[in-house]
């Protein structure tokens, strides 16, 4: 009751918002109404969008916009934008949450999407933010290879750390041990939780080894595998040297399924990981004690830790383990997925409007805010200059953040475009945010996604016929290795010499020459 009570009061407020604040930023068009456009939204079952919600409504307001929301399950959607793209029939004005890569970048180099970066002058707002976040060069990366750019991506100035090494802060507290800032101190750790826990494999995965790989990989300098960061399962980035180098058959692989392989070998590593772990059996193994370190999400330790009948049972989640290359998480781009304009939309009469209101309906400063915080004086206030959440969603048993994103629509990754990264945390418990700004002090954690090469589709047919054998290969090696069913010391030649045979250099030559 309380609830229902407190929304009728936003609406209310929401309503008298409308006619009190007035707009600060120029809207797109006011003498004969509001500008209407369609729009494709991507539904998530988890977040299903509703119209009436607070950030939806007020962004159309104060951009001065009606919008038809075209609603499609999560799964249909890049069907359905491609059969508008491709047929040109029943496209709508917007698409939201797009990338320009696979079939897309070919639309795009065919005529289908509107080269937006012709457009610059139309979208300040989004320009403004791009030298906000000193985004300029990545932004710039994104263009095609005819040099134009054909989406406006969401933008994040610092990527969040949301995900990583997960121990039991309350063993190594009893075993008077430290919290593990490096791959071979994380190896005592492990040893001293066995040898306290015979019958326990101390780590497990998530999901399968392609979660621990795209955690861990980057402080040994590679990044391996079906989520390799560059795609192409075998071949890894060079930071220091912007290129390309291949990482599956490089010294630096080599030391780090010899590092894994040791784990393995001592019981360290649960077995099963070779097969995939779902979350309910990873959850009883945490939660049981079964294993207790692990590589995950931060806010997936609250449901292991409910589930928990351990006395003092804490797990905590620790910034990256140094390698070789230095401690590094799984590399993310400071761009996502965006919004692109059908080539149909270009042709309107009133298209300079269309562009310049949606650069203010989702990258100006206040739409920034609204998108992650909800109206001021409605959800939040401003207190000596730090956000401070209305009580109903400061006290709110589903937390701040998802609190909001499920009542108001703030945090979709659908229409919120731009991301600070302080004004998140302000949304998450104080831990989260302390371990974020760790992270952040600790430099550059959390590394670019190396560049994708610019292929035509000759060679990106070239590119792929060498990546899927290369794979096959990879995963069967690798997990020989792991287990030690093949021998590193002794085998490792004759298995760069079948991965040469498959084109792992000819793969590599292509990539490079295509950047």
């Amino acid at each position: 009751m309380k609830r229902r009570l407190f929304v009728l009061l936003v609406c209310i407020a929401l309503v008298g918002s409308l006619f009190a604040q007035g707009t600060k930023e120029t809207t797109a068009t006011k003498a004969e109404g509001p500008l209407k456009i369609s729009m494709f939204y991507s539904d998530n079952a988890t977040l299903p969008f509703k119209s009436d919600w607070l950030t939806v409504k007020e962004a159309e307001k104060r951009s001065g916009v009606q919008v038809e929301w075209e609603i499609i399950p999560i799964a249909d959607y890049q069907t359905k934008v491609s059969l508008a793209l491709n047929t040109g029939t029943n496209a709508p004005d917007v698409i939201l949450y797009q990338s320009i890569t696979g079939e897309n970048a070919s639309l795009a180099l065919n005529g289908a999407i509107v080269p937006i970066s012709d457009y610059s002058q139309w979208t300040p707002n989004f320009n403004a933010r791009v030298k906000e976040f000193g985004l300029e060069d990545t932004v710039a990366k994104l263009a095609l290879s005819d040099g134009k750019r054909y989406n406006l991506p969401s933008l994040f100035d610092v990527p969040f750390y949301d995900g990583g090494i997960i121990i039991r802060e309350d063993l190594l507290k009893k075993y008077g041990l430290q919290a593990p800032k490096t791959f071979d101190e994380f190896y005592n750790v492990l040893k001293v939780f066995k040898q306290n826990n015979p019958d326990s494999y101390p780590l497990t995965i998530l999901a399968g080894p392609r979660v621990l790989y795209r955690f861990t990989m980057p402080s040994y300098g590679i990044s391996l595998g079906k989520n390799s960061s560059s795609g192409s399962y075998v071949l890894s980035w060079d930071y220091g040297k912007k290129q390309y180098f291949a990482g599956a058959i490089s010294d630096q692989y080599k030391q780090y399924i010899t590092y894994f392989h040791k784990l393995y070998a001592e019981g360290l590593l649960d077995p099963e990981m070779a097969d995939p772990i779902d979350g309910t059996k990873w959850s009883q193994k945490m939660a049981t004690g079964k294993a207790m370190a692990t590589w995950a999400y931060y806010d997936q330790i609250g449901g292991v830790t409910a589930a928990s009948k351990i006395d003092g049972f804490k797990l905590q989640m620790y910034p990256s383990l140094a390698g070789p290359a230095g401690a590094h998480n799984q590399p993310k781009a400071k761009t996502g997925s965006g919004i692109i304009f059908p080539a149909q939309t270009a042709k309107r009469a009133d298209f300079e409007q269309i562009v310049r209101a949606v650069d203010q309906m989702f990258y100006s400063e206040d739409s920034a805010k609204l998108w992650c915080l909800g109206v001021e004086g409605v959800t939040y206030t401003m207190e000596n200059g730090k956000v401070k959440f209305v009580d109903a969603y400061a006290n709110d048993p589903r937390g701040i953040y998802k609190a909001l994103q499920q009542d108001f629509g703030c945090g979709s990754d659908v229409t919120q475009m731009v991301w600070v990264n302080k004004r998140e945390m302000t949304k998450y418990d104080e831990n989260y945010a302390a371990i974020n700004a760790e992270v952040e002090a600790m430099g550059d954690v959390i590394q670019e996604l190396p560049p994708r090469p610019k292929f035509n589709d000759i060679d990106a047919e070239t590119a792929a016929s060498y990546q899927t054998p290369l794979a096959d290969a990879w995963e069967r090696w690798n997990d020989a290795f792991l287990t030690g069913a093949k021998s590193i010391d002794k085998d490792w030649d004759s298995y760069v010499a079948e991965m040469k045979k498959l084109g792992i250099e000819k793969m590599l030559d292509l990539y490079n020459k295509n950047l």
